[in-house]
């Protein structure tokens, strides 16, 4: 697979471990615990956001890891898909959203893979989706042709500057976005909140500390 995407990271082949035939997914093995790594509470600016989503439109979730952000936006009466490599993630979503007596769809897919259905989506909601820049160039260009008129994209990513707290999120900045990446790799879309900025954030043992982020929420025109 190229370009597994989860939460805070990607993984390629190359870091994934080989038992004969069999291949170890890193993700499925963080997520392997009964645990939730990053915590079971949506993210705060997605609970800051999602109330920009029309009321009970169909959201995608990418790279949606365990699915708290996705069950939230269940909990808030969203029709939700959540898209992510790992299965056992997933498989913990779908026991968090069966307590909470909600569903939501999952779909186990590499985002190199998955294609977003252009026109669908009300909302779609990338949280610590990092990718490597070349394939985030694509699937920030599906956002754009996936989203309906009226629709909105919710994100937030780790800056480069994240390197210097080291309080989450992956170990190369290439992997990170500035301001002026998604102002181009989202051309198409009106930008309503567009910032950097330095913020705590403290999502399960994941994510724990002051860090730097990239946050912006757009909306489809047409």
């Amino acid at each position: 697979m190229k370009g597994r995407c989860h939460e805070n990271k990607c993984s390629s082949p190359r870091k994934q471990r080989f038992w004969g035939s069999f291949t170890m997914n890193p993700w499925d093995t963080r997520y392997g615990s009964d645990e939730f790594y990053y915590g079971t509470e949506a993210n705060d600016f997605l609970r800051e956001s999602a109330k920009r989503i029309s009321p009970g439109g169909a959201v995608l979730c990418l790279a949606e890891g365990e699915g708290r952000n996705a069950v939230f936006l269940a909990e808030n009466g969203f029709k939700v898909t959540a898209v992510d490599g790992s299965s056992v993630g997933l498989a913990k979503m779908e026991k968090l959203a069966v307590s909470k007596k909600l569903s939501v769809a999952s779909i186990v897919s590499d985002l190199s893979d998955y294609q977003i259905e252009p026109g669908k989506w009300d909302g779609i909601v990338s949280i610590w989706c990092h990718i490597p820049k070349d394939l985030r160039k694509i699937v920030h260009r599906k956002i754009v042709e996936g989203l309906r008129p009226g629709g909105i994209l919710i994100l937030e990513s780790y800056h480069p500057r994240q390197l210097e707290f080291k309080t989450g999120g992956p170990p190369d900045a290439s992997l990170m976005m500035t301001l002026n990446d998604l102002r181009g790799e989202l051309f198409g879309l009106n930008f309503i909140v567009a910032r950097e900025i330095e913020r705590e954030i403290h999502e399960g043992k994941g994510h724990s500390g002051k860090s730097a982020v990239v946050q912006v929420i757009c909306r489809k025109l047409n």
